[in-house]
């Protein structure tokens, strides 16, 4: 199956910018421009296929080093009216992803299988336990397995194929990475919190209760909050990062299992897959406050962006349905090999597919225009999950194919 790359138009870019300010009499650009290579990693850069250049987020210019304080490169924002997805688009790969060849990472048993994401051949492997989640770090330069029933972090390198050494944590059951880079939280049980650990080392820094067990996360648009699903409890929470305190909780009606869930491209609304009502809930970002439902099908569980930010796939229930954003109305509903409830990997890097790992023991792409799948591979065992790595973005998340 041939694979299509999304064309590039940042040496474009530049020129652009540059003929656009000739009519300003008297003014000069504020934002320096690299095409792609150029400038150090912590630089500002136009993405590929990047529609505008990225600022950094200290007043008066120069992006910090490495060497200083906080996280390397400081933290790029998106221009003024943005869309929170603006840096996700095809081949925007930030520059510490770049070189890196398209692979597959998916836990299956007491390995990490990685797998070339082209011709599906193995291509290494990491001894990592029982770990049944992936999340790349904040910076992109590796990538952390979640042990949840040893009560381990471990971190694994995609440049160096190499394993490092396991952190110790209790009941982990999701990392996340503040929009700023600062803090990883890690969603833990007995007792229910979030605990706040050094990025880098994952060495402990505090903990936030919570009124039930999370399992999946996302931030809100000024990124001062993280939302977590409890699906068991069939709440929505709402913690303060700042004040580790929490400024809100939502009970889903009678019977919901919230899921997955994903902020709207314009920031206005989360969506909420519900695997009890079949469907995504729509939450009120600024609110957080229900503002409506999207019936999807039987089992929806798992979410994924499409790489223009204008579609939400949901799967479970034996089918893929895509949801447009705009109308927020299902646009497709395609059913997936065997009728399984596979969990989504993610979005390929030029958006043309979308990867799936079926704990029946198969690795599959379908297209994200029709639905089809296009390449597939049986890797034996109970993949637990699968994470596409890399992934366009400034920097992740974490959790499942989580970036900005």
């Amino acid at each position: 199956m041939r694979t299509h790359k999304g064309r590039s138009r940042a040496a474009a870019l530049p020129l652009a910018a540059g003929l656009a300010l000739t009519g300003l009499a008297g003014c000069e650009s504020p934002v320096p421009f690299y095409r792609p290579g150029e400038g150090s990693p912590d630089d500002p850069v136009v993405g590929l296929g990047g529609p505008a250049p990225y600022l950094p987020a200290r007043p008066g210019g120069a992006a910090p080093r490495a060497s200083e304080s906080g996280p390397p490169g400081g933290v790029p924002v998106a221009p003024a009216g943005g869309a929170v997805y603006a840096a996700t688009g095809p081949g925007m790969l930030a520059p510490t992803a770049r070189g890196l060849p398209p692979r597959l990472y998916v836990p299956n048993g007491p390995y990490v299988d990685v797998l070339d994401a082209a011709g599906l051949r193995l291509v290494g492997r990491f001894h990592t336990g029982a770990a049944s989640r992936l999340a790349p770090s904040w910076d992109l330069r590796r990538l952390w397995a979640t042990d949840r029933a040893n009560g381990l972090l471990i971190p694994l390198g995609p440049r160096s194929g190499r394993r490092g050494r396991p952190v110790g944590v209790t009941a982990p059951t999701g990392l996340y990475f503040t929009p700023d880079g600062r803090d990883a939280l890690v969603l833990a049980r007995r007792p229910d919190r979030v605990d706040l650990r050094d990025p880098r080392t994952m060495a402990p820094r505090g903990s936030a209760p919570l009124p039930c067990a999370a399992g999946h996360a996302d931030f809100t648009p000024d990124g001062a909050s993280l939302v977590a699903t409890c699906t068991a409890a069939g709440l929505l929470t709402r913690v303060g990062i700042a004040n580790r305190a929490v400024s809100g909780t939502i009970r889903l009606p009678d019977g919901a299992r919230p899921g997955d869930l994903r902020l709207s491209p314009d920031g206005s609304a989360f969506y909420v897959a519900d695997a009890r009502h079949g469907g995504v809930w729509l939450v009120d970002a600024r609110r957080f406050a229900l503002a409506g439902f999207v019936r999807t099908g039987p089992g929806a569980r798992g979410l994924a962006i499409s790489r223009d930010a204008r579609r939400l796939f949901v799967v479970g229930g034996g089918a893929l349905t895509a949801v447009e954003f705009g109308s927020r109305r299902v646009a497709a509903r395609w059913p997936l090999p065997g009728g399984g409830s596979p969990a989504p990997g993610g979005v390929s890097s030029d958006g043309t597919v979308l990867w799936l790992a079926d704990p029946a023991g198969l690795v599959y792409a379908v297209s994200t225009r029709t639905g089809r799948v296009v390449r597939s591979v049986r890797v034996g065992g109970r993949p637990a999950g699968l994470c596409v790595h890399p992934q366009p973005g400034r920097y992740s998340l974490g959790g499942t194919g989580l970036y900005r």
